[in-house]
């Protein structure tokens, strides 16, 4: 196990990270939301096919009778006939090779409704998963949450959990395993750099509810608003962090998404319509070329000078959100440049209360860039000093990419 890690590691240092998701399976990429209405089986077998003779699925279902026959024959241990058939379907729409479609058990469908609610039982822990290597990288724990306390740091590198090795595992079922029931304990192991030895963490599970948005009133008037994730609840959490700090005689604000691994297409639009002029938002094409806009309809708009702090971990909606305000020319963007997901994924749930998700279109700016690996690269680029990049809180003063979004700002409130 150790050796398969290793491997990952050693090549992949220098990898692009691919998966950004919160320990509790919070969206990892940008998405319709869950389809409120399951899939029947009959539907889809209502659906115009091919030929038979043009159709495979009879020579797959005989070949894995004979692989079942095989296996009751010779394999020594018992097999769980759920597991088999969850690692069917698993497989199924692995085969698609597109990291961003999933096929869901019931229990990590669940989990995944009960996160876009911005509540989930967890360790409460930004992780991101690279999909060449798969190795799996903690990005932020939360502020007091489980994690925080026993000392996860930024970088730190998921090992274990619960003593199974999680490099190369689909995330969405490394998150499924470190979720669970309030109270209870879950084991896992991290690779830290400048440590030789793994270090073990045992963590007790609590209820998390996800901090959406931060925000304060930094000197000189200048308003400042963190977005964690767009979730549902970020989009009242946003308009009431703007309203307190336009009572509080806000002149200009920062809107920091660095680290914001994306979240829900509607909330990304809602809070974009208040920022923008009327106009197109955002738009999608699905492969037949259909395409769907978003606009901006407000009649409420905010204008006052706006920068917007973006890096390698602002992912999916994030990248929608600096896009269009560098598009419209409301924001000037600062930073590094974004992860570079340009793609949309659909979560289909079935009957039998399993889901699947996925990439069903690709998004564009409102002046039509598709930035899907390429990313959003910022008006003025700063790297963040490599002595900051381990902390959980920096320091607003210490803070240099905060530093030159603030210079940034101040050059368009004079």
């Amino acid at each position: 196990m150790r050796k398969n890690f290793l491997t990952g590691f050693l090549s992949g240092i220098i990898g692009a990270i691919v998966f950004v998701v919160v320990i509790g399976a919070t969206y990892i990429y940008l998405t319709d939301e869950p389809k409120k209405d399951p899939v029947r089986y009959e539907d889809v077998s209502a659906a115009e096919n091919k030929d038979e003779d043009e159709n495979p699925y009879d020579e797959i279902v005989e070949k894995l009778s004979v692989l079942q026959m095989l296996i009751d024959t010779y394999y020594l241990e018992d097999v769980d006939s759920d597991s088999f058939a969850t690692g069917i379907y698993k497989g199924f729409v692995a085969s698609l090779d597109d990291p961003y479609s999933t096929y869901y058990t019931k229990q990590e469908y669940a989990n995944l409704i009960e996160s876009s609610s911005g509540v989930y039982h967890g360790i409460g822990a930004v992780v991101s998963q690279d999909v060449k290597t798969g190795i799996i990288t903690i990005v932020r724990p939360y502020k007091n949450g489980p994690a925080y306390n026993v000392g996860l740091l930024p970088d730190d590198i998921l090992y274990k959990v619960e003593g199974e090795e999680v490099t190369g595992k689909d995330l969405t079922e490394v998150v499924s395993k470190i979720k669970g029931k309030e109270g209870t304990e879950v084991n896992i192991t991290i690779y830290r750099e400048g440590v030789t030895d793994p270090i073990d963490f045992a963590i007790v599970r609590q209820k998390i509810n996800i901090p959406t948005i931060e925000y304060e009133m930094l000197e000189d008037k200048i308003g400042y608003i963190q977005i964690v994730e767009f979730d549902e609840i970020t989009i009242s959490q946003f308009s009431n962090a703007l309203k307190a700090l336009e009572k509080q005689g806000m002149k200009g604000l920062v809107v920091d998404v660095r680290n914001n691994p994306g979240g829900l297409l509607n909330s990304v639009v809602d809070i974009l319509d208040r920022l923008l002029p009327k106009g197109l938002i955002v738009y999608t094409e699905d492969k037949y070329k259909n395409r769907l806009e978003e606009h901006a309809e407000k009649p409420d708009r905010f204008n006052k000078p706006m920068v917007v702090l973006i890096n390698g971990n602002s992912a999916s909606a994030s990248e929608i959100f600096a896009g269009a305000l560098q598009d419209y020319e409301k924001a000037t963007v600062v930073g590094t440049t974004s992860f570079g997901k340009g793609i949309v994924q659909k979560v289909i749930p079935l009957t039998d209360g399993t889901a699947i998700k996925l990439t069903i279109s690709k998004y564009f700016t409102p002046k039509g860039r598709n930035i899907h690996g390429t990313g959003i690269i910022p008006d003025v680029e700063v790297e963040l000093d490599e002595e900051l990049r381990q902390l959980i809180t920096i320091p607003r003063d210490q803070d240099n990419q905060l530093q030159k979004a603030i210079e940034a700002l101040k050059e368009q409130m004079r």
